[in-house]
């Protein structure tokens, strides 16, 4: 794939840039070390100092920023603002908490191991590599970066190729803010660099946010190598309704975690799993609410759904839709791609969908819901966990045994009660099967790359 930026509204490539050298890759990578060195010899209360210094540059630039997002990859307008503003709140969350979340952890009585004093104390482990995804250019990788600088770590970032000018700001950003140069930079590449650097004993470890086979390829190197690795993966969650949920509520709620980015986000909702009971009213009105849905230019303010990230995007969307309705499913608003310029496809409601169809297993990364009508919790468990995904979920009833039982049982790395999957720097986040391993964000977050060191004294 070329590095370009190409407007996702109209086709048109806006931008090209040349792929790194060999040579300035490797130079980049020497600064990434020199630049380990430096940083880790500095204590929390600098590094936070040049970490809140960098939401600040983000608060301020967010204007500018916006565009570039919504002109790289077709957000709406209004939704890269938000990414902006998250990415400066995620920075300072850091900053104010990392210095708590690696605090020494001493054992309650050393005795019981022969010390006089025996503690766990966190330190960082060096360069990682991140490779990231074009769907949240500026957030998943803040929601990296920040922690991991905080902690003492460098950053080096190979950015998905469609968002060059997010990379490029991101190579930039700590540096300005006062870090030393170097820790966090961008490299300009495709995928083929990726499993050389990995095999680099200079990078310590590895993030990736992205694709299942991306991971698998990914993982797989770390692992050939020795190296830590999180793995934040794709997603297919399950929204679940239950007869005593506010419908009016879980229905407004079910279009924004569908259409939120549009519709590109591994933890949207994208599996409606909806009681029998309640079937028939919660449809009439997700229909209606997808139906009305303002579907435009992502610069319009007025605009709820952009077009997708890439061409390639829009056409497996069509296939995965064409193949259910091929095969008897029901498409109850949307299901084509609108005449005209750019990569755009309608807000689409299926349902009727049985085994065989494509829908049912893999990951619709798009405006498309899959709505399924069960008449049991149980059964609603079984369609919640019959995908290979487990990222996040969503549960809406006003019962507190179906909230004990959904929070036992289903498989995935989050069950939102009442509310639909949000990443907060609060919180960690991840997933299990298919959806990938570790976590981000929370304290679990900043601890990934960190050597837990056994201190025992005599």
């Amino acid at each position: 794939m070329a590095i370009a930026v190409v407007n996702p509204a109209t086709g048109e490539t806006v931008e090209t840039f040349s792929e790194h050298s060999a040579e300035e890759i490797e130079a980049r990578v020497v600064k990434a070390e020199v630049a380990y060195q430096a940083l880790k010899a500095t204590d929390y209360a600098q590094r936070a100092v040049w970490m809140k210094k960098a939401a600040d540059i983000l608060e301020e630039e967010v204007d500018e920023l916006a565009k570039m997002l919504t002109i790289e990859m077709g957000k709406p307008i209004a939704q890269s603002v938000g990414e902006v503003l998250k990415c400066a709140k995620n920075a300072r969350f850091y900053a104010d908490n990392a210095e708590k979340f690696l605090a020494d952890e001493p054992l309650e009585d050393p005795s019981i191991v022969g010390a006089s004093k025996a503690y766990l104390h966190y330190q960082p482990l060096g360069v990682v590599l991140a490779v990231m995804p074009w769907n949240y250019p500026l957030w998943q990788v803040v929601r990296f970066a920040a922690p991991a600088l905080m902690a003492g770590n460098t950053g080096l970032l190979k950015h998905a190729s469609n968002v060059p000018h997010s990379a490029l700001y991101l190579d930039s950003l700590f540096t300005r803010a006062g870090f030393p140069d170097g820790s966090f930079t961008t490299i300009l590449a495709g995928s083929a660099p990726v499993a050389g650097l990995i095999e680099d004993r200079r990078i310590k470890a590895v993030t990736l946010t992205g694709s299942e086979p991306a991971g698998r390829a990914v993982a797989g190197q770390a692992g050939a190598h020795i190296k830590p690795a999180v793995m934040e993966l794709g997603g297919s969650d399950a929204f679940i309704v239950m007869p005593s949920a506010e419908i009016e509520q879980a229905s407004t709620v079910a279009v924004t975690a569908r259409i939120n980015n549009n519709g590109q986000s591994c933890i949207a909702g994208k599996r409606f799993v909806v009681h029998a009971d309640v079937y028939d009213e919660f449809m009439d009105k997700f229909v209606a609410k997808m139906s009305a849905l303002v579907v435009g230019d992502p610069m319009d303010e007025a605009t709820q759904v952009g077009p997708l990230a890439t061409e390639r995007g829009r056409d497996e969307i069509a296939e995965l839709v064409d193949d259910a309705r091929e095969k008897g499913a029901t498409i109850r608003t949307g299901g084509k791609a609108p005449e005209g310029a750019g990569w755009f496809y309608e807000p689409t409601i299926v349902d009727g969908l049985e085994p065989g169809m494509r829908l049912v297993m893999e990951e619709a990364f798009g405006p498309v819901a899959s709505v399924y009508k069960v008449s049991s919790r149980e059964e609603a468990a079984d369609v919640a966990n019959q995908t290979t995904f487990g990222l996040s979920s969503a549960l809406w009833t006003g019962d507190a045994s179906d909230e004990e039982y959904f929070i036992k049982n289903i498989e995935a790395g989050a069950v939102f009660v009442n509310g639909m999957t949000i990443s907060y720097p609060e919180l960690p986040f991840g997933g299990v099967k298919d959806s990938g391993f570790g976590r981000e964000l929370g304290a679990p977050g900043i601890r990934e790359f960190c050597n837990f060191k056994t201190i025992w004294k005599s």
